[in-house]
Order: C-alpha cells, then sequence, then structure tokens
C-alpha cells in the first residue's frame, strides 16, 4: 500500500500537510516525537477524509532516526510513495547564549535525518521508476541570519542538497521540490492572535494551511522549487543581491544592539 511520509506531522505546517494530502485521498504516515498527538492526527484523518493514517513516534533529531523509520516501513510492508521533509525548530538567541548540544540537535534534525531518508527512499522511489519528495527549506537559506545562526546555515545545507537531488533523481522519474518559506504563523512565533492576524494582513506572515496549499503544488507540478508568497519573493530577492558583509551597518544601528543585548 502508497502512503505519504511526513515529519512533523503532528502539529503546525507538517499538520497542514498532512490534512491536504488526506484531502487528496492519499494514505498517510504521521511522524514526530509527539507519540499521543500522532495517533490523534491519525485518527482524525482516517476518520475525516476515509484514508489509512498511522501513527510512528520518532526522535528525529536522534542520528538513527531514518534507518529506524525506514525499518518500519519495511517491516510492514508500505511503500512510501512521497515523502515530506518538514520537521524543524526555529530557536532564536545569539550563538554565544545557545547550549552547546543544540549543533547536535539541529544538524541532526534539519540535516542527517533529512538527508538518510532521502536516501533510503529515494533509493526505493528511484528503483520504481517514481516518486515525490518535498523538502522544506527557508528564506534564511540565502543570507547568513544572525540570532538564527544554526538554523539559518541547516536551512542552506537543505537548498544545496535537495538542488543536487533534483539533478540526480530526475532521470529516474523522481522529482525533488524544495519550499523555501518566510514566516509561517505556527506555535514557533510566540506571538498573539492580534499580532499575527495583522501580519497575515500585510503579507509578512502566512498561515500554514496556506504554506502546504503551495508546497503541494509545486510538488503535482514536478517543480524544483516554491517560495510561496509575495514578501518572502520580494525578500529573497533582496538576500541574494546583498551581500553578507551588508549586515554590519544594521548591527551598528543603536536599537538593534539593545535587542541583540538581551537575546
Amino acid at each position: 500500500m502508497n502512503f505519504t511520509l511526513i515529519t512533523g506531522a503532528s502539529s503546525g505546517i507538517g499538520l497542514a500537510y498532512a490534512e491536504q494530502f488526506a484531502a487528496k485521498g492519499e494514505n498517510i504516515i504521521v511522524v514526530s516525537n509527539q507519540q499521543e498527538r500522532n495517533e490523534e492526527v491519525a485518527a482524525d484523518l482516517k476518520q475525516r477524509f476515509g484514508v489509512e493514517a498511522v501513527a510512528l513516534y520518532s526522535d528525529l533529531s536522534k542520528a538513527d532516526a531514518a534507518e529506524q523509520i525506514y525499518e518500519w516501513c519495511k517491516e510492514r510492508e508500505i511503500e512510501v510513495s512521497t515523502l515530506v521533509s518538514n520537521a524543524g525548530i526555529l530557536q532564536f538567541g545569539m550563538f554565544l547564549n545557545t547550549k552547546p548540544s543544540m549543533a547536535e540537535f539541529i544538524t541532526n534534525l534539519h540535516c542527517v535525518t533529512p538527508s538518510k531518508l532521502c536516501r533510503l527512499f529515494g533509493e526505493d522511489m528511484c528503483s520504481r521508476g517514481e516518486g515525490r519528495i518535498l523538502i522544506m527549506s527557508s528564506m534564511t537559506a540565502w543570507t547568513p541570519y544572525i540570532t538564527v545562526s544554526y538554523y539559518a546555515a541547516t536551512k542552506a545545507y537543505l537548498k544545496s542538497f535537495a538542488q543536487s537531488l533534483w539533478y540526480e533523481f530526475r532521470p529516474h522519474g523522481v522529482t525533488v521540490t524544495t519550499v523555501y518559506p518566510g514566516a509561517v504563523d505556527t506555535p514557533l512565533y510566540n506571538l498573539d492572535r492580534k499580532q499575527r492576524k495583522w501580519l497575515r494582513a500585510f503579507g509578512v506572515m502566512m498561515s500554514a494551511e496556506r504554506l502546504a496549499k503551495a508546497g503541494i503544488r509545486a510538488l503535482e507540478r514536478g517543480r524544483r522549487t516554491a517560495t510561496p508568497g509575495l514578501f518572502t519573493k520580494i525578500a529573497v530577492g533582496a538576500c541574494r543581491l546583498l551581500p553578507a558583509h551588508g549586515l554590519l551597518p544594521v548591527l551598528k544601528i543603536p536599537a538593534i544592539k539593545r535587542i541583540l543585548a538581551k537575546l
């Protein structure tokens, strides 16, 4: 039986992907490190959309998480026709104020596990001559971002990695789509309801549902990349043109210096 496997599917963007894929009649594997929530989401998808949905607990920050997920699918004779690598974490703070353990945690979560999942499931897809992979990067992949140094760097890795896969997998009938979102209205941002409403109204932030819809549309069309939202497109364009040292004058602004001193 064919399934769409989605990491980080218990909430936020991953949940939006799960709901929209299920609405299209696709069976779903709900993967995250929240077992109880995984089961709730899987049960809800089955009831609402009449698809098969299974919950799989996995701590995706562990180095062997991908192998365990792959073996779990093999043991149950589950064929993953679509892989959505979505799980991630956004933590604000100056680099020296972050725990040293964050380096291993976030690189495993954003780089190691997605890479291994693509390697393991990608080989099966290429052997079958069909398959789809969607990788969630970020607009921060285009230039260094202070206060999110780990996040931006790992998203830049995904940018390069996914584009390489697109070229390698394309001759085998497998598409690889990379999505570069800007700010998304999820619990990752500690904002009240009114602030979120205004940010969405001005296009600075988009809903998880809108982002997932754009990602799936790009995936179905076999597109290599997708940058949803006008504001995000403008921001990415500016990042491409602005050299990294262009940040230096900004960092000298007194108000910015005071804000950074608190992070």
